[in-house]
């Protein structure tokens, strides 16, 4: 058997007490199955079924009892009469003896593998234990299960035991239950395997793991923690974000026949002379080129090759913080796992009292990480300890990777505290969104948090799989709606939207949206504009216009500031994320605008638009943080007004209200509120 081949062996219980999940049984072992045909496809699986009113084991005819355990598919390379056959599970009529099955299960893949593929057995139970197991002829039972777990791991087997409880099960006897989950508890206990209770139909598709992925080291070697002090330790991937399968090129130009025919398409570029089309430039005569400026710098790849920057392979402790110090927001890509070198007990200790240590103090230590010989750049990362709460598996660390200045991203956002009291939440507001928080509460008092991430699947990916099954045998096939169960992933909980209804409304009428009324006004001038405008083409004969102007204007993205709604062109300008240019641009022509306001104005008659964009000015300001902005060209403002006999401006402003950005608004400004109000005040004429 191959090196990376799994055998698993499926045990699930269909007595009468699982006959309510079972649909849901049936969709996530045919997907389990759907998943190894894409990336595992020589991996073999079986199927084991207890609680059935037949019997059919092997077993029972060696050697009698083991009844109502029926062996649905035998140990084979997986295939789609399989996967059908998980999707139409026969109801039993009996309760399921589990232990029965999971000695069914460790025979057929002794008699299947015997000694070889240590380690890629795999048995994974599915039940919900409410139903009793007989009791043992010699012995108890939990010394029955410590013989049974104990075989397991001589044969190089292991199991998993997916256990329904909650929203899953109905009432049953909670004495069986507890003595079952002892002994269940020893299976995992022995083993060093998997124990997992699942409450949820959501729970219950990510419990089940559907990839055996064989970790794979990236860093083996030594944690240096100084030049006389190194600890041996292997790194692995704790956390890696699962991608689409990639598609594959397929050529259909081979014969029919032909068995040896990849069906590959291979791709091959050339490129050729901008002079001459015709003319091939071989790789020799060609090479890469950087932008500098104007220029572009050719650089060789021996160039290339010498500037690149190659560090020596290594982890070294660069020294320890408090982890409040290293905040969540600046943990990048993957999350990596340190444990001690397996076999090294100086290792594991050196590892378990740093760690402990660590936590003790609430510390993190900051590493510098080469994780291969010629790798080209450094990685520098927080090491986070994580003590284990069980005998059998040591302490460790995780590590996640940290940002270099180059990497960070600013939004600045002001405070809640520089806004005046009107832009302040009250605490009607406060209490309704404290209420809201408490309705959509995932983990509330007494009960399992849902969507853990450990399992809950990707809705996507799932989807993708069960299309790809339906495709391979109806290639016409439609893409099916996302079923019922993902959808709880994606969407939320109607039933719990429905019942706090009365807390949605507190808090909707809390924070009423209000239309703006420079807004509607805009728009109004805006349908006359295109109604009068209309009315000119269609003497042209030209009658069509959008059937909703309003959605048809909000597509068009504001780039400059114009004449007819200066205010409204700035706060979209101000609002785009799609470049940091626009906000500079928009500050910039806003400016312009107001100064073409003061200066076209005749006795006045701009005074109140410009005031308009100097208020809007003002707000914009305060929140991108940019207060010097508007304080620098208010004064120079006063200044022109002065200079060029428009007093009377000045004058306007100061009968208004409108004051500098003081350092109670926004946190860079230098100046004080009472600076800030008697600017203006200040302004006398000039003698001239």
């Amino acid at each position: 058997m191959a090196r990376n081949k799994e055998a698993l062996l499926l045990l699930i219980d269909v007595g009468p007490t699982m006959h309510s999940v079972l649909p849901q049984l049936q969709k996530v072992c045919s997907m389990l199955l759907q998943k190894k045909l894409i990336y595992t496809k020589y991996d073999e699986v079986g199927v084991v079924l207890f609680g059935t009113e037949d019997t059919n084991n092997d077993l029972t005819m060696e050697v009698g009892g083991y009844q109502h355990v029926a062996v649905l598919k035998n140990i084979k390379v997986v295939d789609g009469d399989t996967v059908e056959a998980l999707q139409e599970l026969p109801r039993g009529t009996v309760d399921g003896d589990f232990l029965d099955a999971v000695i069914v299960g460790m025979d057929m893949l002794i008699k299947k593998f015997g000694e070889t593929n240590k380690g890629k057995k795999r048995l994974c139970l599915i039940t919900n234990a409410q139903c009793p197991i007989k009791d043992s002829f010699e012995g108890t039972k939990e010394e029955q299960v410590t013989t049974i777990a104990k075989q397991m791991t001589v044969n190089g087997m292991r199991m998993e035991s997916i256990i329904l409880r909650g929203k899953l099960i109905q009432d049953a006897n909670k004495r069986i239950m507890d003595e079952n989950d002892r002994l269940l508890n020893i299976f995992s206990k022995e083993t060093s395997t998997r124990l997992l209770y699942v409450e949820d139909p959501v729970s219950l598709f990510g419990a089940l793991k559907t990839r055996n992925i064989t970790p794979s080291s990236i860093f083996r070697g030594d944690l240096e923690l100084s030049p006389k002090l190194r600890i041996k330790v292997m790194v692995y991937k704790k956390t890696v974000e699962e991608k689409f399968p990639t598609l594959q090129k397929y050529s259909d130009k081979a014969p029919p026949n032909d068995k040896s025919a990849t069906h590959e398409v291979k791709v091959d570029y050339e490129y050729k002379s901008s002079e001459d089309n015709d003319k091939v430039v071989p790789p020799d005569q060609r090479i890469k080129g950087y932008r500098y400026g104007p220029h572009i710098v050719p650089i060789s790849a021996s160039e290339w090759d010498a500037v690149k920057f190659k560090p020596e392979k290594g982890v070294k402790l660069l020294g320890f913080t408090d982890s409040l110090n290293v905040l969540r927001q600046q943990y990048m890509k993957d999350v990596n796992i340190f444990i001690a070198e397996p076999g090294n007990t100086k290792a594991i200790l050196a590892v378990s009292a740093l760690a402990r240590a660590m936590k003790e103090k609430n510390k993190v230590a900051i590493l510098r990480c080469v994780w291969r010989q010629g790798q080209a750049n450094v990685v520098i990362g927080a090491l986070t300890p994580n003590v284990s709460g069980r005998e059998n598996i040591p302490d460790s660390f995780y590590f996640n990777v940290l940002p270099f200045a180059e990497d960070v991203r600013e939004f600045q956002f002001p405070s809640f505290t520089n806004f005046p009291p009107s832009w302040q939440p009250n605490e009607q507001q406060l209490e309704a969104a404290s209420n809201f928080i408490k309705m959509l509460d995932l983990a509330p008092q007494g009960n399992e948090e849902v969507l853990l991430p450990d399992f809950t699947p990707n809705p996507v990916l799932e989807r993708f799989y069960h299309y790809l099954e339906l495709k391979s045998k109806h290639p016409d096939a439609a893409v099916p709606p996302l079923d019922d169960t993902l959808k709880k992933i994606t969407e939320p909980n109607a039933d719990l939207l429905s019942q706090n209804k009365s807390v949605i409304d507190t808090f909707r009428r809390s924070f009423e949206l209000k239309e703006n009324p420079r807004h509607k006004k805009s728009r109004r001038l805006l349908r006359e504009k295109w109604s009068v405008s209309n009315e000119e083409e269609g003497k042209g004969g030209i009658t069509t216009q959008p059937a909703n102007l309003i959605e048809y204007t909000s597509t068009v993205k504001v780039e400059s500031i114009g004449d007819l709604t200066p205010v409204q062109d700035f706060e979209a300008m101000i609002s785009r994320r799609d470049s940091p240019d626009w906000v500079v641009k928009a500050i910039k022509d806003m400016k312009n605008k107001i100064f073409d306001l003061v200066e076209d104005s005749h006795k006045g008659d701009n005074y109140p638009k410009a005031l308009e964009c100097l208020v809007v000015l003002r707000k914009g300001c305060i929140l991108e943080q940019e207060p010097k902005q508007f304080n620098n060209f208010l004064r120079h403002l006063c200044n022109f007004c002065q200079e060029k006999n428009l007093r009377s401006f000045c004058e306007y402003l100061a009968s208004e209200g409108l004051a500098l950005i003081s350092n109670t608004e926004a946190a860079d400004s230098e100046v004080s509120d009472v600076e800030a109000r008697n600017f203006l005040v200040k302004h006398e004429p000039k003698v001239e």
